[in-house]
């Protein structure tokens, strides 16, 4: 039976609680709203990034390029797509271990380069208002209790509440103005799949079961499950693969139910070799985790992984943040498997019992046809009844968060009677998301099979009676 870690909302010390009131102080006052209430504004400006228009310059430039219909999986940041080249042509050549370690060592050197460049490009981006800060976070709270979602940023740091709001911040910049978080959301899967070809590097994994959520561990956290020998770096963009994986992480997202607020990751490298490796999005989902997803990584399980990621591993883990390297796991065999995922709940394929296969059926409605009735999109096609009754919805939830916000303030005040109401709040702005989910999130392969129920309930199993 799963237990509460420390440092969540229900078993606070007096010490703690004390922490999470100072960061509360400090994000109230980063929102305008710590010395009373302040009337909300318009949503914030477009993201720096987006989609539609990177998929618009992608499909310009391929047909400039080449005058044909050939797939184009779109473009980072707006750019026209760049041609492709194997991440280790230099196997090709016939080199040996020498120029192995020199090309790992370029790779590295390249993602690290990479990766500072992105991380400072966010830094120099203007500062949010507090206008755009505070419609971020409520934005990214979604169904879960404020207080949890403050102190994962606050553990991930320590109880340093100034340095936990400068993460969450810096957070709130990369889902609003990098990634682009809410489009990737809304769109699900039907926007994609009826892209078709210019779209088709985020369906490609989708389809292909490259990565993908199914049942629990020892501990009752979701698993996501990676097959690692099915990636190959031509067959999508990189920021295909960062879409795909917010994607899954965003609805990782919504299957956690306290206690359980930590996902596993099992990566099956059974069929892995050399030319499945692919550095930038290790890099990216390490990011994810350390930097945006704090503390939502309960435990990953690297199985069967080859001699030839030996080498690799020593790249990688000079990366990890010594609490997330922690949680990693090297397993050889379903029974060292076993010790974090029950024999009975392991898929037959990666060696358990469990008489389940990944398949991407059924698939999205091809279109949507006018008057959209009955399909499952409907409710995120900016119709004139979709608009009026989302905006209903959105006025009732301005209502809950100011009420919320006042109640803080006292509690933050010292108004120590006022928890109880925070809490029954907190539950309103739980149950009343899953109103606006409908309207703000596309339907996946997770609604159509039912493990995300219409209300919000979670089946990990439910082809089982």
């Amino acid at each position: 039976m799963p237990t509460l870690a420390p440092g969540r909302p229900e078993n606070l010390t007096p010490a703690e609680e004390k922490k999470l009131q100072e960061f509360w102080s400090l994000t109230l006052k980063s929102f305008g709203v710590l010395d009373g209430p302040v009337a909300w504004s318009l949503p914030p400006p477009p993201p720096i990034y987006n989609h539609s228009e990177a998929l618009a310059a992608a499909a310009a430039a391929n047909k400039s390029n080449n005058g044909t219909n050939g797939t184009t999986h779109g473009a980072t940041n707006g750019d026209s797509p760049k041609k492709k080249t194997s991440r280790f042509g230099f196997l090709s050549r016939g080199g040996g271990s020498k120029d192995e370690e020199e090309e790992q060592k370029r790779k590295r050197e390249e993602e690290e380069k990479k990766s500072l460049e992105e991380k400072e490009r966010i830094a120099s981006l203007p500062p949010q208002t507090p206008e755009e800060l505070r419609f971020q976070f409520w934005s990214m709270v979604k169904c879960d209790d404020p207080d949890a979602l403050l102190l994962r940023f606050l553990r991930a740091r320590k109880w340093d509440a100034e340095k936990a709001l400068e993460m969450m911040m810096k957070t709130m910049s990369w889902r609003g103005r990098v990634m682009d978080v809410a489009t990737v959301v809304k769109e699900g899967e039907g926007v994609p799949f009826r892209r078709g070809a210019e779209d088709a590097g985020f369906m490609h994994q989708l389809i292909a079961g490259k990565s993908y959520l199914h049942g629990t561990d020892i501990d009752g956290r979701p698993v996501c499950w990676v097959t690692a020998g099915l990636h190959f770096a031509k067959d999508q963009t990189e920021r295909d693969i960062q879409r795909f994986t917010i994607y899954t992480m965003e609805t990782a997202r919504l299957m956690l139910r306290s206690p359980v607020d930590t996902a596993c990751v099992v990566f099956d490298m059974s069929d892995f070799s050399i030319n499945n490796m692919d550095y930038a999005p290790v890099r990216f989902m390490i990011d994810c985790f350390e930097a945006h997803y704090p503390e939502s990584l309960g435990v990953c399980c690297i199985h069967k992984a080859p001699w030839v990621f030996q080498g690799i591993w020593n790249i990688v883990k000079a990366w990890l943040d010594p609490v997330v390297a922690s949680k990693i796991h090297f397993t050889t065999s379903t029974k060292d498997l076993t010790r974090f995922i029950p024999s009975h709940q392991i898929p037959k394929n990666i060696g358990g019992t469990e008489d389940w296969t990944y398949s991407y059926s059924p698939k999205p409605p091809a279109e949507i046809p006018d008057g959209v009735k009955d399909h499952e999109d409907r409710y995120t096609v900016n119709t004139a009844e979709n608009i009026a009754s989302l905006a209903k919805l959105e006025a009732e939830r301005r209502q809950q968060v100011e009420r919320y916000e006042e109640l803080t303030r006292e509690w933050i005040k010292g108004a120590a009677e006022k928890k109880e109401q925070r809490t029954k709040v907190a539950k309103e702005l739980e149950k009343g998301y899953w109103g606006l989910d409908k309207y703000i999130r596309g339907r996946g392969i997770y609604d159509r099979t039912g493990v995300i129920g219409a209300n919000g309930e979670i089946n990990f199993y439910p082809n089982k009676k």
